[in-house]
């Protein structure tokens, strides 16, 4: 339990680069990866879902109208990374027939975390209520983010208000989505130095943690962490999945063997592998 670290080992805990030799590997990859996918995919760049200059997206349609659409929501602890770095994907998606959108938004410390989860909802909102208008029409969505984006796609799953506004439930709206390296208690998080920038206070670590806002139904979902990850990363990703499957909910629990925080999401299009696999089962195509 988080309350048993001291200062350093509790930072460490929330370091995911303290399992890796280099962290700046996996970011040039991420940057390489998206770049060579705006460079070969048909894309259409800088979509404006909100009036904050940082609500764009990235959008990749695949051939043919009415298939799925996968919602990538990318990391950084809040504060770093954005759409550019995010859609490596597409070059194993859409040649599959998944669509892919690479969610933009604000950073701290520009925002504060309610502001930055508010601006990640209204980009769901927007790709639901205009996806017929897109090319390719997909009648699906699902949503995927790795570490703070698993903690923001989830946010958006259980922003009630919002939808309710637009006369829909997100469980109705979104059919399913996929979870990396998930932060979903930011109790913990408060007492590190990933604070320095965010600025949480108790309550709002609390209003802003899923873990303490899970409704009695979710859409089905995919949680998965690597196998090379910290202790805590574990221990948040075991009590999320635990709690809800207490509240009913369908989760496929991976613990993907030889992978850490950074190199997860490479599979997420890959037949064959645990999490591309996974992704292709929640969907309905093809491997």
């Amino acid at each position: 339990m988080y309350l048993t670290y001291d200062q350093r080992s509790l930072d460490i805990q929330y370091s995911p680069s303290s399992c890796v030799p280099d962290i700046n590997v996996f970011l040039r990859e991420y940057a390489e990866r998206s770049a060579l996918a705006r460079d070969r995919l048909e894309v259409h760049s800088g979509i404006r879902y909100g009036p904050r200059p940082e609500q764009l997206l990235d959008y990749f349609p695949a051939a043919g109208a009415g298939g799925n659409l996968l919602v990538f929501i990318h990391g950084g602890y809040w504060q770093e990374l954005s759409r550019l770095e995010s859609s490596f994907m597409a070059l194993d998606l859409v040649p599959r027939g998944i669509s892919v959108a690479a969610l933009g938004y604000g950073l701290a410390p520009r925002y504060r975390l309610p502001e930055i989860v508010d601006m990640v909802a209204e980009g769901v909102r927007w790709l639901d209520r205009n996806a017929a208008q897109l090319p390719s029409s997909p009648s699906s969505i699902y949503l995927s983010g790795c570490s703070a984006g698993a903690h923001l796609a989830v946010m958006s799953l259980l922003d009630e208000v919002g939808w309710q506004r637009h006369g829909k439930r997100p469980d109705r709206a979104v059919t399913g989505a996929v979870l990396l390296s998930g932060v979903y208690d930011l109790e913990p998080v408060r007492r590190t130095y990933v604070n320095e920038v965010l600025g949480l206070d108790p309550r709002t670590a609390r209003e802003c943690s899923p873990m303490h806002r899970l409704p009695s139904a979710l859409p089905p979902l995919v949680v998965a962490r690597g196998e090379n990850e910290t202790d805590e990363f574990g221990r948040q990703h075991r009590e999320f999945v635990d709690a809800v499957r207490a509240g009913g909910g369908r989760v496929t629990d991976l613990v993907v063997p030889s992978r850490n925080h950074f190199d997860l999401s490479f599979d997420l299009g890959v037949p064959g592998t645990r999490l591309g696999d996974s992704l292709s089962e929640m969907m309905g195509v093809d491997r």
